[in-house]
């Protein structure tokens, strides 16, 4: 069995799963939708500040969470958008598995 051939086939069946179908067929949608993706660009990106100061073992500032919490609300006020973050969700947790999967395989031949 060619470990390239299996990661190659992997790669097709992610392409062909559900869930990365629609999150690349919304994802197409709201890219044509200048305001709505600068929109839900700014708010992964405060996301993932967030995130990152936290994984840091730094607090993030109160008004960052507010404004997070603030742009998701009108974010998912927006159907189209709401979809979006949906299945970008999907598409996301499927992949975090994969990765799992994958990295339990790694774990085993770490002795150290």
């Amino acid at each position: 069995m060619n470990v390239y051939d299996q990661a190659h086939g992997l790669a097709a069946a992610i392409r062909e799963s559900e869930e990365f179908k629609q999150y690349d067929q919304l994802k197409k949608v709201v890219d044509e939708n200048e305001e709505l993706s600068k929109m839900i660009k700014d708010f992964q990106s405060k996301q993932f500040e967030a995130q990152a100061k936290q994984m840091m073992g730094e607090e993030a500032a109160p008004d960052m969470s507010q404004q997070i919490q603030n742009l998701y609300q009108i974010i998912m006020k927006d159907p189209m958008a709401a979809q979006y973050m949906q299945a970008e969700m999907r598409f996301s947790l499927m992949m975090n598995d994969v990765y799992k999967i994958l990295g339990e395989v790694m774990g085993l031949g770490n002795m150290g």
